[in-house]
């Protein structure tokens, strides 16, 4: 079994063997003069845009496999498999068609419907007025998952290459998706779905696991089979080998958070498996609308569920959806624990964290998490569409003066209709960020990732050295500190983003020369 991370690792840095990299102070002073040139390009969005794009920006840790996808790849999907259109104009029904609703036929000749389908599948239009006076963009946004789900039955594959390749051209060198074998919620959702409390995990555990972890070996041979024919479709290997083979890649196995508690219990069951038996999983979940009634009144029993779990898995990781709430969207109460309780459940990352403001305790929570380095992973795009939280309202700032660690991410970037860059840019005009901000979130997106293996940094201070890479400028050339890369994924990962970062900043002053001599 060639997982896609290995087979990224290999050909993002060809080998475990480093190179030497420049001393730390010369590192600074590069900083610098390229911090001045990106604070001239943020003066106009088009040449932002510019000096973002080809910037290593390191992994994105919050991205859904399903969400990631665009719609036209999803309508083309559609088209392939002969689903029709259907009768609303929405989405995607089954066979057979109706003359007006084939879809390859609407593709090629109605642009006018494609178009209304492509903003019903995504917040395009929405993002532009369509409709926004009817639809809230969270409800246009979480609409659209049932709408193209059909498509995306059976193109697994295809939606890992489509991943990639977009990663690999936003110069990521690494994705975290939360992505499940197709089994997974199929089994948790099975029926019978019995009644089931906190006080009932043990036994309900005890009844249903042995059943449930005989599973394991035909999810794993789901997940073989997704990342042989993504290998395949990318001519991975082979001297025609796509850009998108050198991204690693790992999952977050999930459970939905809006069903019920035996169907919430079996997949967290499974998820947790999963990441303990499969190097490929390096953790666990729980998604969907943290607005919504049940998740409102079970947050405290999934709660108990994690904790459950984590003390029977305690190598297995956890990035929790907490917080993703803005004042107004739901009672005062529903605000005041969120996060705090996702942390003491074991969270090592928040995804979202945007109503941290209105916990109860808020600061002993922002405390908190600097001091365990409980990462959080901020979606600008995500929370501004869906929950109407943007510029100073947003908590980015408040985390980062507090001292939480901090990652940008894309959270469903196909739906959005964003990207990696675009969440930069986003930083830079509206949060205020400079250069060495995004490079500290970059390098920060690798270290707070659930990537197997000790860092190339120390005591999760990022930019210095860990002890075997420590010392001179040409350390890294040093047999201890090729011991570690050859050791550690993430060290090698780390050290393939130095390299590309160093090269980047010397493109981008050489630039800066050549236009500085133009004019």
């Amino acid at each position: 079994m060639v997982s896609l991370a290995l087979a990224g690792m290999a050909l993002a840095l060809g080998s475990a063997a480093p190179v030497a990299a420049r001393s730390l102070g010369g590192d600074a002073t590069r900083s610098a003069q390229v911090a001045a040139i990106m604070a001239k390009a943020a003066r106009d969005p088009g040449e932002l845009r510019l000096f973002l794009h080809p910037m290593p920006k390191g992994g994105d840790l919050h991205n859904h496999l399903s969400g990631a996808l665009y719609a036209e790849d999803m309508i083309a999907w559609a088209g392939a498999k002969g689903l029709c259109l259907s009768a609303d104009g929405s989405g995607f029904a089954a066979p057979p068609c109706a003359p007006d609703a084939d879809i390859a036929t609407l593709t090629r000749t109605e642009p006018a419907r494609y178009a209304r389908l492509v903003d019903s599948l995504s917040t395009r239009g929405w993002q532009n007025g369509v409709g926004a006076p009817t639809i809230s963009g969270h409800d246009q946004f979480f609409a659209t998952f049932d709408r193209f789900t059909p498509a995306l039955l059976g193109q697994e594959a295809e939606a890992m290459i489509a991943a990639r390749r977009q990663a690999a051209g936003e110069r990521l060198l690494y994705l975290e998706l939360d992505h499940n074998p197709p089994g997974l919620l199929e089994t948790a959702l099975a029926a019978p779905l019995p009644p089931l409390d906190s006080a009932g995990l043990a036994a309900f555990h005890a009844a249903e696991a042995p059943r449930l972890l005989a599973q394991l070996p035909a999810l794993r041979a789901q997940i073989d089979a997704e990342e042989a024919a993504a290998r395949t479709g990318m001519h991975c290997a082979t001297p025609q080998a796509e850009p998108g083979c050198g991204v690693a890649v790992h999952y977050l196995a999930w459970a939905l958070r809006d069903v019920a508690p035996a169907a919430v219990f079996r997949a967290l069951i499974l998820a947790f498996a999963l990441a303990e038996a499969d190097p490929r999983f390096v953790g666990v979940n729980i998604v969907q609308p943290e607005d919504w009634p049940v998740a409102r009144a079970d947050y405290d029993l999934h709660m108990a569920m994690f904790r459950f779990l984590a003390q029977r898995h305690p190598g297995v990781a956890i990035s929790m959806h907490a917080g993703e709430l803005a004042f107004g969207q739901v009672p005062p109460a529903d605000m005041r624990d969120h996060i705090a309780k996702a942390v003491a459940a074991g969270a090592r990352r928040i995804g979202h964290g945007v109503d941290i403001a209105f916990e109860d305790q808020g600061r002993e929570t922002l405390a908190q998490m600097a001091r365990q380095g409980v990462a959080v992973e901020i979606n600008l795009t995500s929370n501004a569409v869906i929950l109407g939280v943007k510029g100073p309202a947003h908590p980015l700032s408040l985390y980062r003066r507090h001292g939480v660690p901090v990652v940008l991410a894309t959270d469903d970037q196909g739906v959005l209709r964003t990207d990696i860059t675009n969440e930069f840019q986003r930083g830079v005009q509206e949060q205020g960020l400079t250069y060495g901000d995004l490079k500290a979130m970059a390098r920060a997106s690798l270290e707070y990732s659930f990537v197997p293996g000790a860092s190339l940094w120390r005591d999760r201070h990022v930019g210095q050295w860990a002890a075997p890479c420590s010392g001179t400028g040409q350390a890294t050339s040093a047999s201890p500190c090729r011991a570690l890369l050859a050791a550690s994924e993430k060290a090698r990962l780390q050290m393939a983003l130095e390299q590309r970062l160093e090269a980047f900043e010397d493109d981008a002053i050489k630039a800066a020369a050549m236009n500085n001599k133009k004019s």
